[in-house]
């Protein structure tokens, strides 16, 4: 039985996408113990992950050091006494937890300078491992099988009936109407942002074909959620910062369709089986797919796409300016 520490990425996208490697640890080996460091936020999710048996918190904000504290964590997780620590981001410091552990296997990719914390460095081969994926899998198999990987076991989130009921009456929703929950927040950037206007549109169009409309997001995308809503009637709910992430879980994967940007919540959304309609202008689906066999790829492959940007270099954003809502709508009613 081997025993993992894992320390997992700092985005929900990329923690969602990292159960494709505890999936392909735990079909290896069945009695395999793997505990996941993350931030605090990432705890509820890793608890709708069954082959992780505890979720670690780091307390340190998003970007700082920590070294004192990550210290401090790493020589308080020495008892555990773990075989293989497997280090999924690049970053100096994401090594120094397993490091103080004295765990004795400690992987992960070349990347600032830690040759001293890591004691097996893999080469990140771009043009191999080119999805998130393929990179993290790659990491707990031996070197010989990883470039790329041979299976890449797609994540699947447990969701909670219970919950799903209670939100649909805490939140007032129409039990009788088939649901679209959007997410249209663009944390990276606007680069990646469906205009807010083609949200509200294509919301509209659905709402007439009697669906009701979920818009999923948090805190930050509360005025994009009213934007979209407004004059839209009783069916169309901004549920931006009302729920928690563990919630949307549970609502994205009582929804029939998902429509959204490509963010975090895309990748919930194919972890619970729903119906993904991904859209990309800025990036693209080649490198961080919503891994599910269940989906759609909007991308309109403009020249200029994808500029992997924050904000448009052009200043027009037509990569995503020109998929229309009408083309969404028609694929969501020929699915």
């Amino acid at each position: 039985m081997a025993k993992y520490l894992i320390v997992g990425p700092s985005w929900v996208g990329d923690m969602v996408m990292a159960q494709s490697l505890f999936k392909a640890l735990a079909a290896k080996d069945p009695d395999a113990i793997i505990d996941v460091i993350g931030p605090a936020w990432s705890s509820p999710i890793l608890a709708r992950m069954p082959e992780v048996r505890k979720a670690i918190t780091l307390p340190t904000g998003h970007g700082e050091w920590g070294i004192a504290t990550r210290r401090q964590l790493g020589k308080s997780l020495r008892p555990e006494q773990y075989d293989h620590a497997i280090t999924l981001p690049r970053s100096w410091k994401s090594a120094l937890v397993p490091f103080f552990a004295n765990v004795p296997h400690r992987v992960g990719f070349h990347g600032e300078q830690r040759y001293w914390l890591l004691n097996e460095r893999r080469k990140l081969d771009k043009s191999v491992l080119n999805q998130t994926v393929k990179r993290f899998v790659s990491l707990g198999v031996e070197k010989d099988q990883a470039y790329p990987p041979s299976e890449r076991p797609n994540p699947e989130l447990r969701v909670d009936p219970n919950n799903q009921a209670k939100l649909y009456q805490t939140h007032s929703l129409a039990p009788d109407r088939p649901a679209v929950a959007m997410m249209a927040g663009a944390e990276y950037g606007p680069a990646k942002q469906w205009p807010l206007e083609h949200f509200s549109e294509l919301a509209k169009q659905l709402i007439e074909r009697g669906y009701q409309v979920w818009i999923l997001g948090g805190p930050k995308d509360v005025d994009d959620g009213n934007a979209i809503t407004e004059g839209l009637g009783e069916f169309a709910y901004n549920l931006c910062g009302a729920t928690k992430l563990v919630d949307a879980i549970d609502l994205l994967a009582a929804a029939e369709v998902a429509v959204s940007n490509d963010s975090g919540l895309m990748h919930v959304a194919a972890a619970v089986g729903t119906k993904v309609h991904g859209i990309y202008g800025s990036t693209s689906e080649l490198f961080t797919p919503p891994l599910t066999d269940n989906k759609v790829i909007h991308n309109l492959h403009l020249e200029c796409s994808p500029c992997f940007k924050r904000t448009c270099p052009l200043g027009h954003t037509n990569c995503l300016k020109q998929i229309l809502p009408e083309q969404i709508s028609a694929s969501i009613a020929n699915q």
